[in-house]
């Protein structure tokens, strides 16, 4: 099974590879040609964990991000603000952005509306969430910003535009 991500030298840089060779270890093969990562199940002598293991496979994806906001989440437990954020380009015109301070870490992604009705349930989703965070005191906070990015982004290369929307999860 083999995975490509047009963004996967993007994640490279923040331990992706360091990551999927401790959750997959020997699982992971050499890649094949045109993708980023493989991994191996031998069909001849399936393991007795298969389950757990066709479950791990199954968070191949997942766990290609996850180097990033663990990377970032340790460097909040550390107290380190980091200078550099994270931009991660994982869609046309559409980008993920995670950043460290001492007390919290932030993550904000972009999203193109592609036509008005877009805007509409953007906006009334980030309605949900915002009901849902009053709800639990646990949840992170959850801000939308609507053709403008957030603060957070200033002095960045973050588009503006009528179809520009931004989520940011503070945590």
């Amino acid at each position: 099974i083999s995975i490509s991500l047009k963004f996967y030298k993007q994640l490279q840089e923040h331990g992706a590879d360091e990551l999927l060779k401790r959750e997959y270890g020997s699982l992971l093969t050499e890649t094949e040609k045109g993708y980023n990562v493989s991994v191996l199940i031998n069909l001849e002598d399936i393991p007795s964990d298969w389950e757990q293991i066709a479950k791990r496979i199954g968070l191949l994806k997942r766990n290609c991000f996850a180097s990033v906001f663990e990377k970032y989440f340790d460097f909040q437990e550390q107290g380190e603000e980091t200078q550099k954020r994270a931009v991660i380009n994982y869609r046309n015109d559409e980008t993920l952005y995670v950043e460290a301070k001492p007390d919290r870490v932030t993550v904000v992604f972009s999203t193109i509306f592609r036509d008005e009705d877009d805007v509409i349930i953007g906006k009334v989703f980030m309605q949900e969430l915002r009901e849902g965070r009053r709800a639990s005191h646990t949840a992170p906070q959850v801000l939308f910003s609507h053709r403008e990015p957030p603060l957070e982004l200033a002095n960045s290369d973050a588009r503006v535009g009528d179809n520009i929307g931004y989520v940011t999860f503070g945590t």
